[in-house]
This record gives structure tokens, C-alpha cells and sequence, in this order.
């Protein structure tokens, strides 16, 4: 009878165990080597093994970017292991591959504008502009959304460690659609020995203009949850600031584009790899959270229609720039 008990209760451990864990993301150990000076740096992470993974209706691509933790970026200097054992530890805590606690952060802040949903399948009557980026002449459309004022398009400024978003494998996207993807040092407009994987940078104080035109910035992880809160709150800011358009259709979900965002899911960009187009978005942020190893960026998948913020370093991700305050 005692052996009995002893098995119901080691079975019963094993159920609460599975049902309480995240779905197996990580299929392989894949050792990434350097890229050259003109790519996206390094990740030497677990990931899966081809983006027709993401292709079906599995979760498993949603959380493959978050397995970085442990990722060397080319040209990066070293801390030492304690300091290193440290900063991955911090970093596990928030990381999307353990939970989804970094996915529920969300501002607590009373004074944002809430926006009113100003699109439809039939109707666009949100307020829009144009930027001009003085330094190539391209020009972007822009959105307000609540009080804040939105690039609607991707960035698409040519800078050393980015690559053309919505790639396949070694080949590149398309820029004029998906824009650029940019490493988080590429994006903070510095050199990765500056910024880059294994460096804690000074990005000093207030808005951080990055790779960003004149009079805009790379928003912080408080503007990313400012603009979840203008448009209902993160548990359904992906539907509604996903694109209608170039998203892996999954039944049950809905791309809105309710406040003219457009989300497109240029993937990212790894190693020489271009991943997961159609499946993820994925949009760096500033200043709040940096350290050696991690930067917050702000994730969209195409099978949740919440938005999250969650940690990497090593990726090359999208950039939407900001308008600074008047």
C-alpha cells in the first residue's frame, strides 16, 4: 500500500508539472558562428532548427527568440562568469521562454490618452502624417494613437548589422515593405563594442534618437506599454495593432489594424539567418532596461492577440520610431 501511495503521488507531481510548463520550444542545440561586420551580430542560442516550424499552428516559434540567453555577439567583450551567471539569472526571470511575466507588464500610469478605434474592414478615418528622413529623403507615414504620434511603417535607414526584414534563410526580404532589422546597438544608432552583446552601455538621459530621424527616438519600454494601454490594454493590443495583411493566418485569431499601427511580421534576423517572416514582430526599445546581456523589445505573434515586452540582446529585430514631446 505504501508503494502504491508513493506512485499516485509521484504521478500526480509529474501531471501538475506539464500542465504548469510552457510548450517545448527548443528542438536543438544550434552553435551560431560569427557574422561578418555588415551583419546582424551572432547568437550562440538554442533555436528551432527551420522557420517552417513556424508555419502551422504549433506555439513553438512564439518562444524560440526568447532562448538567447546564453548568445556571444561578434566583436563583444566578456564579463567575468559570476558577472555573466548574474545578468542570466536576472534575465531568466523576465525572459518569455520561462513565462509569461514580461509579457504582463503594463503601465501603471493614469494620464495615458486612451485612443478611439479610428479603422474598419470598410472605414479609415484614423489621423495620419509623414516624416521625412532628411538623411536618404525616404519618407514614412505616421499615425497618432491616443497622445502619442507613431511611425506606420518599419524604419528602413541603412546602417551597418541590419538586413532587409521578411527574409527566408540566407535570403533577404524586402525593404521597402518590412523595412530593416536591427541588432539593439545597431538601433541605439552605436557600435556593437559599444553596445552590443556583452556590453553595458550609457545611453545617458532622455529620449534616445538611436538609428531614428531627427525629432524621433526609439521608444522605451514605458512607451511601448503607454501605447497597450492607449488602444485596451495588452491582453488584446496584438490584434489590434497587428497589419491586416502578410500575417500567417491562424483560426481563432484576428489581425484588426483598429488604430492604423500596421504590425507587419517581418521575423528577425540571426546569424545569417532571416526567420519566422509572417509569424513574429518583433520592435526594440530604449533606455529601460539594459545591461550586459539583455534590452527589452516589444513582441507580437501571430497566434495571441496580446503584445508583450520581452528581453534579447542578439537579435536583429524591427525599429518604430517615436515623435518626441513637443
Amino acid at each position: 500500500l505504501s508503494m502504491v501511495a508513493f506512485l499516485a503521488a509521484c504521478d500526480d507531481s509529474s501531471s501538475a508539472s506539464a500542465e504548469n510548463s510552457e510548450p517545448a520550444a527548443l528542438s536543438s542545440a544550434e552553435k551560431q558562428g560569427r557574422s561578418s561586420s555588415s551583419s546582424v551580430s551572432s547568437a550562440d542560442s538554442e533555436t528551432l532548427s527551420s522557420s517552417s516550424r513556424c508555419a502551422g499552428a504549433s506555439e513553438e516559434c512564439d518562444e524560440a527568440i526568447s532562448s538567447d540567453s546564453n548568445a556571444e555577439s561578434n566583436g563583444s567583450s566578456r564579463s567575468s562568469s559570476s558577472e555573466k551567471n548574474a545578468e542570466s539569472s536576472s534575465s531568466e526571470k523576465l525572459s518569455g521562454a520561462s513565462s509569461d511575466s514580461a509579457d504582463m507588464m503594463e503601465s501603471s500610469s493614469s494620464s495615458v490618452t486612451l485612443a478611439t478605434r479610428c479603422k474598419t474592414e470598410t472605414e479609415d478615418n484614423c489621423e495620419y502624417g509623414t516624416l521625412l528622413d532628411d538623411r536618404d529623403g525616404q519618407t514614412y507615414k505616421t499615425v497618432k494613437i491616443g497622445a502619442q504620434w507613431w511611425m506606420a511603417e518599419n524604419l528602413n535607414f541603412v546602417t551597418e548589422n541590419s538586413g532587409c526584414g521578411g527574409g527566408s534563410g540566407t535570403t533577404e526580404g524586402n525593404c521597402e515593405t518590412y523595412g530593416r532589422l536591427y541588432t539593439w546597438a545597431a538601433a541605439m544608432g552605436k557600435t556593437e563594442d559599444q553596445c552590443g552583446y556583452g556590453n553595458k552601455c550609457n545611453l545617458g538621459t532622455g529620449n534616445v534618437q538611436g538609428v531614428c530621424p531627427d525629432g524621433w527616438h526609439v521608444p522605451t519600454q514605458t512607451e511601448w506599454s503607454n501605447l497597450f494601454d492607449a488602444v485596451g490594454g495588452h491582453s488584446t493590443a496584438g490584434a489590434k495593432l497587428r497589419a491586416t495583411t502578410l500575417w500567417e493566418p491562424k483560426e481563432g485569431f484576428t489581425n484588426e489594424d483598429a488604430y492604423g499601427f500596421a504590425a507587419l511580421p517581418a521575423g528577425y534576423y540571426n546569424n545569417g539567418d532571416f526567420r519566422y517572416a509572417g509569424n513574429l514582430a518583433d520592435f526594440w526599445s530604449a533606455a529601460d532596461r539594459s545591461s550586459y546581456y539583455t534590452a527589452y523589445y516589444m513582441h507580437l505573434y501571430y497566434g495571441k492577440d496580446n503584445a508583450g515586452l520581452r528581453d534579447s540582446k542578439t537579435l536583429g529585430f524591427s525599429v518604430r520610431c517615436l515623435k518626441d514631446s513637443d
